[in-house]
């Protein structure tokens, strides 16, 4: 195809994935979706390859190819058939990230698989919102290997009925997952529309030429960098279990239009939640180095063919079953990020941003209200970006691994027994220097009835770096409140909190530059 006809296909391509998300969105119950936004949807090829994707969640859309393989692995694939799956050492991310995947037949031949992913604001487990202090999986939620939900067509009601009796809120899960199931269904009307507009060659030569397009791309922008070898490392602060200091290192191996990112050198897995699938390391480190290329490149495997990553089996970055992973898709995801980026400073600095907030600052609130009934509440709260050569770092948003937007204060309190008492920039806690980091986020949030309350974060010991001589950004902090008594929380914890009880979260902000 010509750049013109080549460009044309893309948007296509991006458009039905696009479709697929707002219609997801908007057919959801759960605020968590509908307002949070957090979903992904993406289209591939009908060995796994990831051809195009929606600006979702980088942390799904890197690792779905891994789910798909696992759905081609599973067999048994046929016409109106639909998968679901959540397991992490399948594809998977963490447990609350529900996947779906189809096959597209078209002429009787299968070439293409339709998928998206939403996370789920409670799939059972020990903890409301299901993102619970584990040790092992089994406490996460349900665990659901590559099965099918539709046949032929029709709902498997036995899975869908085994799914509800292990969640807190039934109602609420079979309504997001048929919303996914209508998300599916307009990417295969959209993409088989395509394909009788075009034909089917003209659309698998456009596939080819996409992906070749992106990695061509790619190894011109690795032949860029100065060959060599950069290394990194940093930590998490704790594992929620009694962990502490988990060393996460990466060296980054630079030769040609090829690059080898190593983390053999990270720490064992631990006994806590932070542990990472190797799904979630590899779309961090895809992640990472699409950040380099132009914003309006299309986003494919073409992109991550000239990447190798190494790990080793039951570290931290490649946990082997049944080890605990709630945690590791959130916070470990974002500090492979960081040290993927604080390597790559080292070849490129005026390219690379100083340290983000690092975390997700995930929250989790559940319990039995009487005007509500069972209700689980999920969200994730932005911090400040680092800053680079060229500009400051922005304040209040999410960064990296993350993509979603807040629940709106008016949602929140409709949904759930809760009241937003503050909601503000943290005002100079980004870091100094020729450009300062973006300022992080206080979020205070009053339970009205007696509720479980879950935290899991990270960036409360050790502050987001700084680059070029710019400062470290500040630390993030968890308090509770209770009358006039305030406690100091510690980056992961799980409580049982009263009526009236306040809980602050003060997010960190962005290393500064310079």
């Amino acid at each position: 195809m010509d750049p013109l006809r080549l460009t044309l296909f893309k948007n296509k391509l991006v458009s039905v994935a696009e479709e697929m998300g707002i219609v997801l969105q908007r057919s959801s119950f759960s605020p968590n979706i509908k307002e949070r936004k957090d979903l992904s949807c993406a289209l591939f090829m009908r060995d796994g390859t990831l051809v195009a994707q929606a600006e979702h969640i980088p942390v799904h859309l890197g690792s779905m190819s891994t789910a798909v393989r696992s759905v081609i692995e599973k067999g048994e694939i046929r016409e109106g058939d639909v998968f679901i799956l959540n397991d992490p050492f399948r594809g998977g991310t963490h447990l609350p990230d529900i996947t779906l995947v189809s096959p597209l037949f078209y002429e009787g031949e299968l070439l293409f698989f339709i998928a998206c992913r939403a996370h789920h604001a409670d799939v059972g487990g020990v903890s409301s919102g299901s993102m619970p202090l584990s040790t092992e999986i089994f406490q996460e939620g349900v665990l659901i290997p590559p099965v099918k939900i539709v046949r032929d067509g029709e709902i498997v009601q036995d899975i869908l009925e085994l799914i509800k009796a292990n969640v807190r809120n039934p109602e609420e899960r079979e309504g997001d997952l048929k919303a996914q199931l209508i998300s599916i269904e307009v990417g295969k009307k959209r993409m088989t529309s395509l394909l009788k507009e075009i034909g089917k060659d003209r659309v698998m030569e456009g596939c080819r030429e996409l992906i070749g397009y992106t990695e061509r791309f790619m190894r011109r922008r690795l032949a860029q960098i100065p060959d060599g070898t950069y290394a990194f490392e940093d930590h998490l602060e704790d594992d929620g279990a009694g962990g502490e200091n988990i060393k996460i290192s990466v060296e980054i191996r630079i030769e040609g239009g090829n690059a080898v990112i190593d983390f053999s050198k990270s720490d064992p897995q631990t006994d806590g939640c932070v542990n990472c699938v190797r799904s979630v390391t590899l779309a961090s480190v895809f992640y990472s180095f699409r950040c380099l290329l132009p914003e309006d490149l299309p986003t494919n495997d073409g992109c991550f063919k000239p990447l190798e990553v190494i790990t080793k089996k039951g570290t931290v970055v490649d946990a082997l079953f049944p080890s605990a992973v709630v945690g590791g898709n959130v916070e470990t995801s974002q500090r492979i990020v960081d040290v993927v980026l604080g390597a790559l400073s080292k070849a490129i600095p005026d390219v690379i941003p100083a340290a983000s907030q690092g975390t997700m600052n995930n929250i989790a609130m559940g319990g039995v209200s009487k005007k509500f009934g069972v209700w689980s509440y999920y969200e994730t709260i932005g911090g400040g970006m680092g800053a680079w050569r060229g500009c400051e770092g922005e304040s209040a948003v999410h960064s990296h691994m993350t993509n979603t937007m807040n629940t709106p204060v008016e949602a929140l309190e409709h949904s759930y027994p809760l009241r937003i008492t503050e909601y503000s920039v943290r005002r100079g806690s980004g870091g100094g220097g020729r450009h300062r980091g973006g300022d992080g986020i206080v979020r205070e949030i009053e339970v009205l009835e007696p509720a479980t309350v879950s935290v899991i974060s990270e960036r409360r010991k050790l502050s987001p770096y700084g680059l070029c001589g710019g400062k470290e950004g500040k630390r993030g902090r968890n308090l509770i409140r209770k009358g006039d008594e305030v406690i100091e929380m510690p980056s992961k914890f799980s409580v049982r909190v009263e009526k009236g009880t306040r809980l602050r979260i003060e997010t960190p902000g962005g290393g500064g530059y310079g």
